[in-house]
């Protein structure tokens, strides 16, 4: 039997990953998305807050606002001047963008960041970002496996409950040293 493992040389339209990598998966996209996330609208703003050149602002606002990550649009207040807002679609990447910030605390700088994101309503720290099974358990490595999309479509369309049958491979045993 195959192992079930994800395409690694799809890099077309089959994968989520290399297709969201070539739109935001750059430092300075990473940098402008930051940004915006703490109110930064303007270019000349984007230029002085996060020290990028500024033909490279340009082209990678461009890249984000025809990838529909941000908008581009006339500010209220001076028709003259335009702003960059994120989307819909540009906000949904919140948790990644945190996600990848609480893993460079841990792993990178070692200590937090300042300032501290909060819950608007509590005013405590958020916790970490984490995976989270249909029952909102949180998962770990150990925890995941690969199912195949169409075994597990047909699967749920008939009535039983019973996963069992399924082919899997378990994500820990991807990382457990080789038999040579």
């Amino acid at each position: 039997m195959d192992k079930l493992t994800e395409n690694l040389s799809d890099l077309g339209s089959g994968c989520s990953l290399p297709i969201s990598l070539e739109v935001i998966g750059e430092r300075w996209c990473f940098m402008i998305l930051r940004a915006s996330f703490n109110g930064v609208k303007h270019f000349e703003d984007f230029l002085s807050e996060i020290g990028i050149a500024r033909n490279i602002l340009a082209n990678r606002l461009t890249r984000l606002v025809e990838a529909g990550i941000m908008s581009r649009r006339p500010c209220d207040h001076d028709k003259r001047k335009v702003e960059y807002r994120l989307t819909d679609k540009g906000a949904e990447l919140l948790p990644t963008i945190v996600s990848i910030r609480q893993w460079g605390e841990k792993w990178e700088t070692g200590v937090p960041s300042n300032p501290v994101l909060a819950d608007a309503r509590d005013r405590k720290p958020i916790t970490a970002i984490s995976i989270r099974a249909h029952d909102d358990r949180v998962l770990g490595l150990d925890d995941l496996c690969w199912i195949d999309e169409t075994e597990l479509r047909d699967h749920d369309s008939g009535d039983s409950e019973d996963r069992q049958d399924l082919n899997v491979r378990h994500l820990k045993e991807i990382n457990e040293p080789s038999a040579a």
